[in-house]
């Protein structure tokens, strides 16, 4: 983690230290959601567009004015490129199997066959042919003969001819991958003898054929994915009489252990009844159609196979990503809630004798003209006695002109070159004449009751600052809304939990209260990150000092009003937070209050304010890979349940801050914009901290929104 480091030069508010802009981070995450994207899209293709139902359960219907009469009529081995057939000799039997290889029947069947010396066509699926190479490298090393059955058990005849391209040019990269070799033998899924052939079957075939292939239909089905039993099996494959045979049987796509039986029974009543067992290949007298793969081919094919390696490694790791991340979102939804029922049943009790001394008031100012008068004024209304500091920090808009001229009591203006936030505020230390000091930024107005609320909790002298309820004034539009929800939803009810465990990472600058003596004590306000409250905060945990929560304190802030506005705020906010987590990491391996941060507080911001939001890219993907290739209804049934748990602790949350549940319609809708532009605020924080990169003062655009009497709550 890199921090600003103090400058020779001025450090202004404008300019804390030198930007340099990133571009590279958005590429680099760019190309990584791309390459995700790649991997589900590889994912959802062959594990979910998978054909599952058996060959036989969906014969060809159609017509097959197209097919010629001697394909028709002929044998099953076809030559579609010239119409020429073929058959096995008399005799012999060629034996089949479709679908595997599977890693637990394809083995067992292997083994039948080995014991009975007989050799057998495996037409694979290019899918299992990936996931188990080694089955494949047995069957050849075993003396078998290997054929495509599609990439993914697709339906050619109803596929696009792209598709059809596709199925076989990755069955085949698949094999030569696997086993370094190709081959010329294909058998297209869902189909049966030649007198089922339709005309898109047809299509399918010659499409093939183009391609170098000799398809393969079957003379003889044993019908075992019907699972009849092992007598049924046996009397479907055995010939009727004594012509050449190819005898369909199956070695995945289900519970096959009929098959194994009903093989080892088959093989030695037809040895006996003097048939002769054979390859397709030896069966027909065809050439050599197992061939070296190239090179070329050998290599593609390793790729591919390793690319599914890495696309299911990928999917297991982002489903139990995912999966945790969900339950620890509902752990922490519930721990929410039950900390402020706590809390609000604590806050009851009050916090011991009224609290009266007169209080300071520090109000950091750089070219606040727009609001500062309202600022003022309100904090003068205040049913305390209160003493205004006003730090003019370099204002050029005549800020501090402004407050002198309107004379008003108990209010101070103190001019000071322009040097940054944490030093105006330091200043008004100086100044300051009371032990108890509130800090309030200029765009804030204070309710009537707000800085007595405030201070009561100093009654408890182990408190040393005390954080107050920021409320969104300028809530008109979707992002006022947005940001109003965020405020009461997000932060309060975190700052609820905080005050419970004792480690409140923050007390924001719009409205928090401390002990003068203890800022003295930790040497007043550093200026070394963009987060000064954040960073001021975990020093006075780790100096032992509890830091609590009171949500009567009420002050009115205005809220950046548009998307360009808020990414600067929040940039800000996230990477001066980072680097506050950075300086005070040691906490963590700490006792006491200091200890309790480290454990409690940052282990919760770095889980859930930047580990949870860097996977929210990962989040929407695979929410469109689910609603592509997984079951649509499952996933928005999620989604929406997460949006129900969502709104119940809003509307929890709205009641106990007494706001009216009106803006929570738009939840939904923040779930599209909003939440994106917060995680992406997260990953431009984390990769400008990780980059070492400097970023700027962000100053909010102020609008003149504050008035005096500030709203109530609820209106």
């Amino acid at each position: 983690m890199t921090t600003p480091v103090r400058s020779r030069a001025r450090r202004g508010r404008r300019g804390l230290v030198r930007q340099v802009p990133l571009r590279t981070h958005w590429l680099l995450l760019s190309a990584l959601v791309l390459t995700l994207t790649s991997a589900l899209l590889l994912q959802g293709w062959t594990r979910h567009m998978f054909g599952t139902a058996a060959d036989g359960a969906a014969p060809s219907q159609g017509t097959n004015a197209s097919v010629p009469a001697q394909v028709r009529d002929g044998g099953p081995v076809i030559d579609a490129a010239t119409g020429r057939t073929t058959r096995p000799a008399a005799g012999t039997l060629a034996l089949t199997f479709d679908d595997g290889p599977d890693p637990r029947w394809t083995p067992q069947i292997l083994d039948v066959l080995k014991r009975e010396g007989v050799h057998a066509t495996f037409f694979v699926v290019g899918t299992q042919v990936a996931d188990h190479p080694e089955l494949a490298r047995r069957i050849l090393a075993e003396g078998h003969q290997i054929g495509i059955h599609t990439f993914t058990h697709a339906n050619l005849a109803q596929a696009a001819p792209w598709r059809r391209s596709l199925e076989l040019r990755e069955a085949q990269q698949a094999l030569a991958g696997a086993t370094g070799t190709t081959t010329s033998l294909l058998r297209p899924p869902y189909s049966s003898g030649n007198d089922a052939l339709t005309d898109a079957d047809w299509s399918a075939l010659q499409d093939a054929s183009r391609s170098g292939y000799l398809t393969v239909l079957t003379t003889l089905d044993s019908e075992d994915w019907r699972r009849p039993g092992v007598p049924a099996i046996v009397a479907n494959a055995t010939p009727k009489s004594a012509d050449g045979q190819v005898l369909l049987m199956h070695d995945a796509g289900g519970d096959r252990s009929q098959t194994v039986a009903a093989l080892a029974e088959l093989l030695p009543k037809l040895k006996a009844a003097g048939f002769r067992f054979a390859t397709v290949g030896e069966a027909t007298g065809l050439p050599q159609v197992q061939h070296p793969a190239t090179t070329a081919d050998h290599w593609q094919g390793l790729a591919l196979l390793g690319a599914l390696t890495t696309s299911d490694w990928v999917l297991t790791v982002l489903g139990w990503l995912l999966w945790g991340a969900g339950a620890i979102g509902l752990l922490r939804a519930v721990a929410l809630v039950v900390a402020a029922r706590r809390h609000q049943r604590l806050r009851r009790r009050g916090w011991g004798p009224p609290v009266t001394e007169p209080v300071s008031v520090i109000v950091p100012a750089y070219n606040e003209r727009a609001g500062i008068e309202a600022a003022v004024r309100s904090l003068l209304a205040s049913d305390h006695p209160v003493e205004v500091i006003v730090v003019d920090d370099g204002s050029t808009d005549g800020t501090a002109d402004l407050v002198e001229s309107l004379n008003l009591r108990h209010v101070r203006v103190v001019r000071q070159a322009n040097a940054g936030k944490p030093a105006a505020l330091n200043n008004g230390l100086r100044h300051a004449r009371a032990e108890l000091v509130v800090m309030v930024d200029g765009d804030t107005v204070f309710e009537r009751d707000a800085v007595r609320m405030l201070v009561q909790p100093f009654a408890d002298r182990r408190v040393g600052a005390v954080s107050g309820n920021a409320k969104v004034v300028n809530r008109g539009g979707l992002l006022g809304r947005w940001q109003h929800i965020e405020y009461v939803v997000g932060f309060n009810l975190d700052r609820r939990l905080f005050d419970l465990a004792e480690c409140m990472p923050t007390v924001p600058g719009a409205v928090g209260a401390f002990r003068r003596s203890a800022l003295l004590r930790i040497g007043g306000v550093a200026g070394e990150t963009l987060a000064e409250d954040t960073d001021l905060t975990m020093a006075l945990c780790r100096a032992g000092w509890r830091v609590v929560y009171e949500e009567r304190a009420r002050a009115w802030t205005e809220a950046p009003a548009s998307l360009g506005a808020l990414w600067r705020q929040r940039y800000r906010w996230c990477y001066g937070t980072l680097q506050a987590m950075w300086k005070h990491r040691g906490a963590l391996g700490q006792r006491g209050q200091s200890g309790k941060l480290g454990r409690r507080g940052l282990l919760y911001l770095l889980v859930f304010q930047v580990l949870l939001p860097l996977l929210g890219p990962v989040v929407d993907v695979f929410a469109l890979y689910g609603l592509a290739f997984l079951d649509p209804v499952r996933i928005i049934g999620l989604w929406l349940a997460f949006q129900a748990l969502q709104a119940a602790t809003a509307v929890y949350a709205f009641r106990l801050d007494g706001e009216r549940l009106g803006p929570l319609w738009t939840l939904p809708l923040q779930q599209v914009v909003y939440r994106q532009l917060m995680y992406l605020v997260v990953i431009q924080s984390v990769c400008t901290a990780l980059a070492g990169s400097r970023l700027r003062w962000q100053r909010m655009q102020r609008y003149g929104t504050l008035q005096v009497p500030p709203p109530v709550a609820g209106g």
